[in-house]
């Protein structure tokens, strides 16, 4: 049996999944409530594997801090999420990695998450590392996308458009949540459209 795979990212309802030096949004586009937190919290409380692109390990790196100094970022979520067992996928990055439970592995994403799906025991979950994602929903490698969308749009400031360049996919709607009344998660089975 493989390990699911579950590309877990946010968006605005634009399909931005981030914003520009020139918005002003803040963190989760400013929109997150107490049902959002609590939700974060319960998945990343699960028995699972983190897998992550160079460019987004080093984004979290930046803003939740290396292992041994303090995250600029202190709260339930971003804590759990830190130490989490991960998995870095990278041409470019070098171990050891300043991260808890890190484990560097070079090469091509589709070749490592391939192996990863056959031998993790538990689930796993990457969170944005959207170029890394992109290739592997090509290759079949995702079983899940789960998409939350924050209710903004960034037609100025967006940034990142999560879906650019990807192949063409039919999505079945496996699960859907509205958390605090206006955020929605969507989780989704997608099928490479032929």
């Amino acid at each position: 049996m493989t390990a699911t795979y579950t590309f877990d990212v946010f968006s605005t309802l634009d399909g931005y999944g981030s914003y520009t030096s020139d918005g002003d949004w803040g963190g989760y586009w400013g929109k997150q409530g107490p049902e959002f937190l609590a939700r974060r919290l319960a998945l990343y409380s699960e028995k699972q594997r983190l897998v992550l692109g160079a460019n987004t390990f080093r984004q979290f790196v930046e803003v939740l801090g290396p292992s041994d100094e303090e995250s600029q970022v202190n709260d339930p979520v971003n804590t759990r999420l830190r130490n989490l067992p991960t998995t870095v996928v990278s041409t470019t990055l070098h171990a050891p990695l300043t991260w808890p439970d890190g484990t560097l592995v070079s090469g091509d994403a589709v070749d490592a998450v391939a192996r990863l799906k056959q031998e993790s025991p538990v689930p796993l979950r990457s969170h944005g590392s959207l170029a890394m994602n992109r290739a592997l929903m090509a290759a079949g490698l995702v079983d899940r996308v789960q998409l939350t969308v924050f209710p903004v749009i960034s037609g100025r400031t967006g940034a990142d458009p999560i879906f650019r360049g990807a192949a063409d996919f039919d999505l079945e709607l496996i699960e859907s949540r509205t958390l605090d009344g206006h955020i929605q998660e969507l989780t989704y089975r997608p099928t490479l459209h032929a």
